[in-house]
């Protein structure tokens, strides 16, 4: 496997992580940050409001975004097996 080859592979690796974590991440900062302007604005100050929203969002985020996330890595394993395939000696 030759320099190029590995950094398309690591190319690929790093885009499937950012497909695969990118929607929990966002509604996270999302929840996190609808959260910290309700304390703003109502000046509630407790630690503890922020965790079970956002615990809860990201968990029905990584309900629905699962079958994506699951063909994001069928892709990309599919990718390592071709070049598996392709370098294997016959």
């Amino acid at each position: 496997m030759t320099g190029p080859e590995v950094l398309d592979l690591a190319r690929s690796a790093v885009w499937a992580m950012i497909l695969i974590a990118g929607p929990t991440m966002v509604i996270g900062l999302l929840v996190g940050v609808i959260i910290a302007l309700f304390q703003a604005l109502t000046q509630i100050q407790e630690m503890t409001l922020v965790f079970v929203p956002k615990i809860l969002a990201i968990f029905v985020t990584l309900l629905l975004s699962l079958p994506f996330m699951s063909q994001v890595l069928e892709g990309f394993m599919a990718e390592i097996a071709e070049m598996i395939l392709a370098t294997s000696p016959v």
